[in-house]
């Protein structure tokens, strides 16, 4: 049995034994397979269990490395081992929910927490907070992470090639005080409208 057995002994005569031992969230999986169909290089389990149930787990999720009975600092240690080896646009996201995950979730370029079953201090360090426990979130707060500054960019691409032609045209001569209008206000209406547009995809909603 993978877990921590607790021997049972009853007026001096051996019972049996308990298998004490963590469940993994239901769609911990599935979380893995999403980051890596969104292009995450390497994924680590940081953990404080026994090696034999550290490796059960991980290949059960299909993790990349695990590193097991680890202290608070120790995780710490790993990251910034880590965060080492990285490259210099890539980013190091550690996700957790306990009190000894706090350090690193402080540490990590991004921490995010499990806010529904997750400890206090391990929340109020991370960077987000997924309120359903569920990690395959991560992966639908990237795909909107990434829509959402797709569309930043054009609002503003946008905003300045139409203000840059105007000014132009105005110094010409050319355009009228409706142009100037489009430029101001209509500019700002269609930017807030382009920006809607996320809220109206269903793959994306939670």
């Amino acid at each position: 049995a993978v877990g921590t057995i607790i021997h049972v002994v009853i007026d001096g005569e051996y019972r049996g034994y308990i298998v004490i031992a963590d469940e993994v969230k239901e769609d911990s999986a599935k979380a893995i397979q999403l980051l890596k169909k969104e292009n995450v290089k390497q994924t680590v389990m940081l953990t404080g269990d026994a090696k034999a149930i550290g490796e059960k787990v991980a290949k059960e999720l299909g993790l990349d490395q695990v590193y097991t009975q680890l202290l608070p600092g120790d995780k710490v240690d790993k990251v910034e081992e880590l965060m080492k080896h990285k490259s210099a646009k890539g980013k190091l996201v550690f996700v957790g929910d306990g009190i000894n995950d706090a350090p690193v979730l402080a540490r990590a370029d991004l921490g995010i927490a499990m806010g529904g079953l997750g400890s206090d201090a391990a929340i109020e360090a991370a960077d987000i907070v997924i309120m359903t426990d569920e990690p395959s979130k991560i992966s639908t707060a990237m795909k909107i992470s990434r829509k959402t500054l797709g569309i930043v960019r054009q609002n503003i691409i946008f905003s300045l090639a139409v203000k840059l032609i105007v000014l132009v045209l105005g110094a010409l001569g050319i355009a009228t005080m409706w142009a100037a209008v489009f430029a101001d206000v209509g500019v700002s209406v269609i930017a807030i409208l382009n920006a809607i547009r996320i809220l109206s995809i269903k793959q994306y909603r939670s």
